[in-house]
């Protein structure tokens, strides 16, 4: 992973610094919350509904054992006892004291951590596949050119106040498990004309209010990556609206503008750039990617007998490995996935104590690496076949060992009203209720892989347009309603859900999606996923077992 130079730890320092004093001069009252605002949003903190919140940057996923120590340290010292993992890879503290911000962003700096461009109109964090450097269909690891591309929009000076949030994913393989079509700049790396590395770039994604996939707009050569995202940015930066919030984001421009048109435009500020000061020097792109370089990997067997017999030996470690254990490009290697969706709990969320078993598990497994996850889980990404049960047992001891990953439990949802100001809903309860309704693993193996997906409002921190299910929360008159979406996907043929009929109060929102998960089961041929079955039949016999305990299913309130 990468290590700091002397540049980020002075940059780092110097924010901790500045913004110490920004927060005992709101702590003193010389600043007024409204003054404070654009301070702190450039350092991650938000005010929720309760408290501050703190949202810290983990760039492209990528922890050490050093690292998730001192967040468990965070999380027990600043906070309540936890932390929450995000789609975007980062870790938000919930509860943390105003005045014990710049403690805390010391400590993170202490091991090469900071909460900078987490918020505010400015390019947000990196993310990647969370298998990237470990998963044998992948042309090169990605992660270098995130980290490429973190060093070029930390404190843009051009971009550090744009018409609203900018977000970029990169994947290099042709299964997109980034979601790169739902980021305002998707990139998936190819092989160019030359034979050297080039780049699909795909634009104008995202979700909230109005929802867009994002469209192909060009192929460009490594050379010309930092040139042609500049182009698009600044285009977007000089023409995106500014007078309405709702409409900011570059999805919008892109679709009032249409794809051809705004590539016109990209083009001519792309003419105008000097090319070779934009492109990557060779021993630069050379010496970051050396921080990516493969472990040193054992010289092992395809087949491991140890975790052959412990699969015949027991059958709760072979369920684990069926769903949370994936192939890995190096024989006798897997990656392992840990899941922070157990029953009853809270999707994303990990306690202190959990976060220092993760840590000592990545060191003695997994060569010292951790990874967060769009998906809101965790992965070891290189342990030793030999290892898995050995390791399964202590994520067992430590309640992490919930045999779910892309299973219909393995639910992402926002933290919803019970924390957030702009939520119009709760997703927290509605996301354990659906839990313990879909318990039975036997069950959700049937099922199969089904992308359950859960906002508390319309801006879609849950992400539930591209969910194989997906459930909204409205506010209808004071009351909370959900609105259920069924056919959204966030892969390589990303789509929006389409809604299927009215809003449901929280309580027929499991029974609801259980009847849909049913009727799956009924109508499926011969091992067809969920996302598939619905992208044959559409959506109306989904929407029929939802709505059949109701006498009149044809009532809708779309717009609740």
């Amino acid at each position: 992973m990468y290590r700091y130079d002397e540049f980020d730890h002075a940059l780092v320092k110097e924010r901790v610094a500045e913004f110490a004093d920004q927060v005992a001069r709101r702590a003193s009252g010389a600043l007024t919350e409204d003054e404070f605002k654009p301070l702190r949003l450039m350092n991650g903190v938000y005010l929720q509904l309760h408290a501050y919140m703190l949202r810290v940057a983990v760039p492209y996923g990528v922890l050490n054992g050093t690292q998730m120590r001192r967040l468990a340290h965070i999380a027990r010292t600043y906070d309540k006892g936890y932390g929450h993992f995000t789609t975007r890879t980062n870790i938000q503290f919930n509860w943390p004291a105003l005045t014990d911000l710049p403690a805390i962003l010391s400590d993170l700096a202490e091991v090469e951590m900071h909460a900078i461009q987490t918020s505010g109109n400015c390019i947000r964090n990196v993310t990647t596949d969370v298998f990237a450097g470990a998963t044998a269909d992948e042309l090169e690891d990605p992660r270098p050119w995130c980290e490429i591309l973190r060093q070029w929009s930390t404190i843009h000076p051009e971009f550090s106040f744009l018409p609203r949030k900018f977000k970029i994913a990169v994947i290099a393989s042709e299964t997109d498990r980034a979601a790169i079509r739902t980021h305002d700049v998707g990139l998936q790396i190819v092989k160019g004309e030359d034979g050297g590395t080039a780049f699909r770039v795909f634009v104008g994604g995202g979700q909230g209010r109005l929802p867009h996939i994002a469209q192909e707009i060009a192929t460009v050569p490594a050379a010309d990556l930092l040139a042609y995202l500049t182009a698009i940015v600044r285009a977007w930066n000089l023409e995106g609206r500014r007078d309405n919030i709702h409409k900011a984001r570059i999805k919008i421009l892109v679709a009032s503008l249409g794809i051809d048109a705004f590539r016109e435009k990209v083009d001519a500020h792309f003419a105008t750039l000097r090319r070779d000061a934009l492109a990557i020097p060779q021993d630069e792109a050379d010496r970051i990617k050396a921080y990516f370089a493969p472990p040193e990997f054992a010289d092992l067997p395809k087949v491991s007998a140890p975790f052959d017999r412990a699969v015949l030996a027991d059958p709760d470690f072979a369920r684990f490995s069926r769903n949370n254990v994936r192939p890995h490009k190096q024989a006798g290697y897997a990656s392992v996935i840990i899941s922070l969706k157990p029953l009853d709990g809270v999707p994303g969320d990990i306690t202190d104590a959990q976060m220092d078993i993760v840590a000592d598990l990545a060191e003695r497994y997994a060569f010292d690496e951790v990874r967060a996850a769009y998906e809101q889980n965790l992965v070891l990404p290189h342990v030793r076949l030999d290892d898995t049960p050995a390791l399964w047992r202590e994520l067992l001891a430590a309640g992490l060992a919930t045999p779910n990953a892309d299973l219909v439990t393995d639910i992402i949802a926002c933290p919803g009203l019970d924390y957030c100001s702009l939520a119009n809903a709760r997703s927290i309860p509605v996301a354990q209720a659906l839990s313990k309704q879909l318990a039975d693993l036997d069950y959700q193996e049937r099922v199969g892989p089904v992308r359950i997906n859960m906002s508390g409002c319309i801006n879609a921190c849950g992400h539930h347009h591209v969910g194989h299910i997906g459930v909204l929360g409205v506010d209808r008159k004071g009351e909370e309603y959900y609105q259920i979406t069924v056919g959204g996907s966030p892969d390589e043929q990303a789509a929006l859900g389409e809604i299927v009929g009215r809003s449901l109060p929280a309580d027929e929102v499991p029974g609801a999606i259980t009847r849909a998960l049913d009727r799956y089961l009924e109508i499926r041929t011969e091992g067809e996923r969920f996302i598939d079955t619905v992208r044959r039949t559409g959506a109306e016999p989904f929407r029929q077992a939802i709505y059949a305990p109701f006498s009149n299913p044809e009532v809708a309130d779309v717009a609740a």
